[in-house]
């Protein structure tokens, strides 16, 4: 592929095959910017969620297709797709359409964590902390 035209063009030519397959897709909420969680795409992922206008990965742990919130309800709804200067990573912009992104809830609600991204490692004892 010529350099040019993958980071100056206007195709969308996703390299799924520099990571045998598979690319990042980070998942962003698009109301406040929080990073919600990051799974992997494929190319029937990608296709799919065009389809569906809601985020769809690719297991790596079930080795299958996902649409999230399927089975718990807490769609993705897309509200638009970015990929960066080489095409190998996604962000997906989503507008949260149930309780949470998370597949973990808070044990003391008991509801869906709305993020993945519940604790900070404090940056001199690398302890994990939950965050409020």
């Amino acid at each position: 592929m010529d350099k040019k035209i993958l980071e100056e063009g206007n195709e969308l030519l996703i390299d799924f095959d520099k990571r045998g397959g598979l690319v990042p897709a980070v998942v962003q909420d698009v109301a406040d910017g929080r990073i919600l969680m990051v799974a992997y795409v494929n190319k029937l992922a990608l296709d799919t969620t065009f389809e569906k206008g809601m985020a769809t990965f690719w297991s790596t742990s079930r080795n299958e297709l996902w649409t999230k919130g399927e089975t718990s309800g807490d769609y993705l709804k897309i509200v638009e797709i970015l990929t960066d200067c080489d095409q190998d990573a996604l962000v997906y912009r989503v507008e949260p359409q149930g309780g949470g992104a998370c597949h973990t809830k808070d044990p003391q609600t008991g509801k869906t964590r709305a993020t993945c991204f519940y604790r900070r490692a404090d940056l001199e004892t690398q302890a994990l902390h939950q965050l409020k």
